[in-house]
């Protein structure tokens, strides 16, 4: 926190649930602003996600699956929420493969980002791999998924077509990039 982050918190003073579900919770915080004036905030608690660029034989591991939310099927990397109590890397080994069939012998952590820190906590851990031997297929139940090995230029054109659309794939895509210029996928 930096020194000037106190100037600009907003102080919680009371909390109001009003929805909690399977995946989110809903809740309106009612706060103190930093000029002594008061507001409320909508706030949309998740207990966070992991997502995973996985590369194997120079192509990148990805799902084409329906999202109901945007109405549409969209092309994203292999990712899923945190069970409670579960540790990010914990996760994303388990997403990999349930979602791919794929068990990578390690994974590295790229980096962690908010979603819509405007309106949502959540937090997605991004992990990426360049090694994976077979494993077992394991979607959720309501889960329906179409596996695909896309190469670089591919992804690059899925982004400019609107097949890739979210944050998270958008942000493997560059990580890739980058990867294959400096040999690393740290930022």
């Amino acid at each position: 926190m930096n020194e000037n982050s106190s100037k600009l918190e907003e102080k919680t003073t009371r909390i109001e649930p009003i929805y909690e579900g399977k995946i989110i919770n809903l809740q309106i915080e009612h706060v103190q602003l930093p000029d002594g004036q008061t507001s409320t905030r909508e706030v949309v608690k998740h207990p966070g996600a992991v997502a995973v660029l996985a590369l194997r034989n120079g192509k990148m591991l990805a799902v084409e699956q329906y999202r109901k939310a945007m109405n549409r099927t969209l092309v994203e990397i292999p990712a899923g929420k945190l069970d409670a109590g579960e540790q990010p890397l914990d996760a994303a080994v388990r997403e990999l493969e349930e979602e791919t069939g794929y068990r990578a012998s390690e994974l590295l952590h790229v980096h962690s980002f908010y979603t819509s820190p405007g309106f949502a906590d959540e937090i997605i851990h991004l992990y990426a791999t360049d090694q994976q031997s077979a494993g077992t297929l394991q979607p959720d139940e309501d889960e329906f998924l179409e596996l695909m090995e896309l190469t670089l230029e591919e992804a690059k054109d899925m982004i400019a077509d609107g097949r890739i659309r979210d944050a998270k794939t958008i942000m493997a895509v560059y990580v890739w990039e980058r990867y294959e210029r400096a040999g690393s996928f740290v930022l």
